[in-house]
Parts: structure tokens; sequence; C-alpha cells
């Protein structure tokens, strides 16, 4: 997928309201699950012991922690919107966060985007995305809630 290329406030404005894309999809695996545990010092079993939770676990299997899939959205964001001409860009908030279902190592996830709002303040742009984590073949998705992205242009 080509990304969207925004350079500007007024290019950011024409798709207010619009959907922006999606990503590709992305697989979770136990090595990533892992990695993030070690670096977050999360090693509840539910995440980091296959055999238990298969044994013991709600879902069968283990799965990944619901920040490990918050923490792929900059990777996601980049396939669906590359934003050029930038001095700076500030990740300043997220809005309306419900973690909605429980991603299964080995499943695949992607992006979907919409943007909801932007302003300019002053010269730094606001933008208000709307997302969600869809999983592959379910119905409901590992996450929604509203990005809030500042950008200054140069």
């Amino acid at each position: 997928m080509t990304p969207l290329i925004i350079g500007s406030f007024e290019d950011f404005e024409k798709h207010s309201g619009q959907e922006l894309g999606a990503s590709d999809f992305f697989k979770i695996t136990q090595p990533q699950i892992n990695l993030f545990a070690d670096a977050t010092y999360d090693h509840q079993w539910i995440h980091t012991d296959p055999e238990r939770a298969k044994s013991e676990g709600a879902f069968g299997n283990t799965i990944a922690h619901g920040y490990l899939t918050l923490s792929i959205v900059p990777h996601l964001w980049e396939q669906i919107v590359r934003v050029e001409n930038l001095k700076m860009m500030i990740n300043y908030g997220i809005e309306n966060l419900r973690f909605a279902q429980a991603v299964t190592v080995e499943s695949e996830v992607r992006l979907v985007a919409k943007l909801k709002n932007v302003a300019n303040l002053r010269g730094t742009v606001k933008a208000e995305v709307e997302v969600k984590l869809e999983i592959k073949d379910q119905k409901k998705p590992a996450f929604t809630g509203v990005l809030i992205f500042l950008y200054h242009f140069l």
C-alpha cells in the first residue's frame, strides 16, 4: 500500500472526516511478546507461558499485552500516512482507548484510521485520528481510540 502524503495543514484539512486507509496486516509472534515482557517487566503467564496459557488460559494460547498492540501503532501508522515537511511531531495523547478483544499469538492485525478532526493552533497542527486495530478473521477489534498528534511544519 502506498501511504497518503501530507505536507501541510491544508493537506490534512482536505481529508477531515474521511477514512485515511488501512495498514498491511502484521503478525504478532511469541518472540515479540517475550521481548515486550522483558522491556516492560510484565511477565504474566498469559503472555509468556504457552503451555500454561493453553491449559489454564481463557484464550487457548498466549496473548499479546494490550500495550504491545498499542506500541506497534507508529509502525502501522506510517504505512497509512507519511507526514513530510516537518520540524517536529509530538504524540500528544490518546482519548477513549478501549481494549475490546485479546490478540492471541500468531494473529495478524492491521490499523484502520480516519481523520476525525484537524485544527491549526497558531502554526501547530492538531490532528485527531480515530483508530481501530483489526484482528484478521475476527469481528471485534483489538482496540479502538482517538490518537492525537501535534505537527509543526517547516
